[in-house]
């Protein structure tokens, strides 16, 4: 019997924003990502957020590229990072960057067992979710 196809890993997401530039600051200096210009076929250049194997591409509203999904919008999104990082050396962090902790650490269940998270708003207030595997 032939097997149907799927998907076995995500290679980048598209984050709609409201400033390129703001966005990858935040994500730089609280979050630890790389931003990073690149160069697409037709000679654009365009910015992306990179950690570990995984990248964000960055649009901004307005000027989205295509193909894009029906309704680009800033803000809403729910993101989920995994760290090895203690949550208590995040809750330092968050505060000397006065980065509100909306809540946690909690208790939730990720996508391969049980984690403890807590969580922020970036500067579109899109949802971000900091979380360490449960031991």
């Amino acid at each position: 019997m032939e097997q149907s196809p799927r998907v076995n890993a995500l290679d980048h997401l598209v984050l709609t924003v409201t400033n390129v530039p703001d966005t990858c600051r935040f994500y730089q200096d609280v979050l630890g990502m790389q931003a990073e210009a690149f160069i697409v076929a037709d000679g654009t250049r365009r910015w992306a957020l990179k950690f570990g194997r995984q990248k964000i591409n960055l649009h901004e509203v307005g000027s989205e590229f295509d193909p894009k999904s029906a309704h680009p919008t800033a803000g809403s999104a729910d993101l989920c990072f995994l760290t090895s990082t203690p949550l208590e050396d995040w809750v330092k962090h968050f505060s000397v960057h006065h980065i509100a902790i909306l809540q946690g650490p909690t208790a939730r269940t990720g996508a391969t067992g049980p984690i403890y998270s807590i969580y922020i708003l970036d500067p579109d207030e899109n949802l971000i979710e900091i979380s360490i595997q449960k031991t």
